[in-house]
């Protein structure tokens, strides 16, 4: 959790909080889609969170990617931008948060995969067509919109 965040939820406690997040649907040379399992819930989703304050959401997205799954996104192209009551979510320590989501799509990335200890447990390519039921909640449109397309 950001610190903007942790002295926002100081202020309102579990109240629901509109929060800008920047997501990356990474996708390899196949086809597939990056995909990790969060520690929080143990749901599949691609990497993501949210922005910081004064951070643009480019940087958000890029930051991410790297502290998430070790890998730099060199080139972001903007996928969609969701919002609206399904992207209401409460997380598993009760934070509530109606989520804008504005997620890219990279397929210029470089680097090692390495999974990040503290909130991913694991961090696998999926094709379109064998996706993990379990998928993080507000990112299952996104991820849904991703494999209706052609590549």
């Amino acid at each position: 959790m950001s610190d903007y965040i942790a002295e926002l939820r100081k202020l309102v406690g579990h109240r629901p909080l509109i929060q800008v997040g920047a997501g990356v649907i990474l996708e390899d040379p196949q086809g597939r889609i990056l995909l990790q399992q969060r520690r929080d819930c143990g749901c599949w989703g691609y990497a993501g969170g949210a922005v910081e304050l004064y951070e643009s959401l480019e940087d958000a997205a890029r930051r991410e990617v790297r502290e998430e799954t070790g890998l730099q996104a060199n080139t972001l192209e903007l996928f969609t931008i969701l919002s609206g009551a399904d992207m209401a979510h409460t997380y598993p320590n009760g934070d509530q948060v109606c989520m804008i989501a504005v997620v890219y799509r990279c397929r210029d990335y470089s680097g090692t995969l390495r999974a990040q200890d503290s909130e991913v447990r694991q961090l696998r390519f999926f094709p379109r067509d064998a996706l993990p039921e379990n998928l993080f909640p507000p990112e299952r449109k996104a991820i849904a919109l991703w494999a209706q397309t052609a590549g």
